[in-house]
């Protein structure tokens, strides 16, 4: 399904994945332009790209980027139970396949590559980097999960108690804490917005979906310094969601030899979802910056690629 918008250019498009789920794709690109540089969304949890992501995207195209985005297993509009994440590893698998196939359409193959992540989002970027290192560009990790802020964990009695639960009822919403919706988003007027957005999931944690989040965020802050991915951290210094503690020590931790920390004072987790305010609007000033200089610096991966070719072709 394409539609045409004075600013891009927008297609939506459903994948099977290994599972023979469908998972809902989408792509925003820039009418009167070719993008030198595609960015990548991986929306947070609970959220989903069409609608919660559709801001950050307007902006990204009008900048000059092409931008993909896919609804995860249990997301959006992608199959699967609401809010239900059974398998953290397959939904890596999911996005690498697809944003992958996309990288290797002829007409993207010298395009600069970045991926995005909000919250749960920032998570699967490290991810995904971590299973292809040498594959990104660059990645821009907004507000990432590496670290559960402490308000967002049941006590350890409860944690063993529902650990044990989750394998008789694993989708189960039972697990306790505060509205995530209340925590992540400072303005009422867009709490309302989520909350009346059928696509973004609503209600307590189900119980295998707390575990996968927490082991790999668990995972994550053990292995921050085997990131080698040139990135972009922004934080809000307010975050309850997340903790920007764990965001200034990946940058101080990671083995990436090109690192940038943005805090933002007074900012909460959502940093990128709403009008354009004057905060909001900083944020993506950084952002697209960040990206911009990389593409000025031209693209080293396709110079290690071809220098590969010239070493293979030199011993023949």
């Amino acid at each position: 399904m394409a539609k045409e918008a004075s600013d891009a250019r927008y297609e939506e498009e459903v994948i099977t994945n290994s599972r023979g789920l469908k998972l809902s794709t989408y792509r925003w690109m820039p009418v009167d332009s070719e993008p030198q540089a595609l960015v990548f969304l991986n929306h947070g949890y609970a959220m989903e790209c069409s609608v919660s992501m559709k801001g950050a995207a307007m902006r990204l195209v009008k900048a000059g980027f092409g931008v993909y985005g896919i609804d995860n297993e249990g997301h959006g509009k992608s199959d699967g139970i609401q809010g239900y994440i059974p398998c953290f590893d397959d939904l890596v698998d999911d996005c690498s396949q697809f944003f992958t196939s996309v990288c290797e359409r002829k007409e993207n193959k010298n395009k600069l590559r970045i991926l995005l992540g909000e919250s749960m989002g920032g998570a699967m970027v490290l991810r995904l980097h971590r299973k292809k290192s040498e594959f990104w560009d660059g990645g821009v990790l907004v507000a990432p999960m590496c670290k559960l802020a402490d308000n967002m964990k049941p006590p350890q009695i409860v944690f063993s108690v529902l650990l044990q639960l989750t394998r008789f009822i694993p989708t189960w919403r039972v697990v306790p804490g505060e509205d995530i919706i209340d925590l992540a988003f400072r303005d009422p007027k867009i709490r309302e917005e989520i909350r009346k957005n059928p696509l973004c999931y609503k209600g307590r944690v189900r119980l295998q979906t707390a575990l996968e989040l927490f082991n790999v965020a668990v995972d994550l802050e053990k292995r921050l310094k085997e990131v080698t991915l040139p990135f972009l951290i922004a934080h809000g210094e307010d975050d309850k969601v997340t903790d920007p503690l764990t965001s200034k020590l990946l940058y101080e931790t990671a083995s990436s030899t090109d690192k940038t920390l943005k805090m933002y004072p007074g900012m909460w987790h959502a940093l990128t979802y709403g009008e354009f305010t004057e905060n909001t609007d900083n944020v993506f000033a950084d952002i697209i910056s960040w990206i911009n200089e990389r593409i000025a610096r031209g693209n080293s991966r396709l110079e290690r690629e071809q220098k590969n070719v010239n070493d293979e072709l030199h011993k023949k």
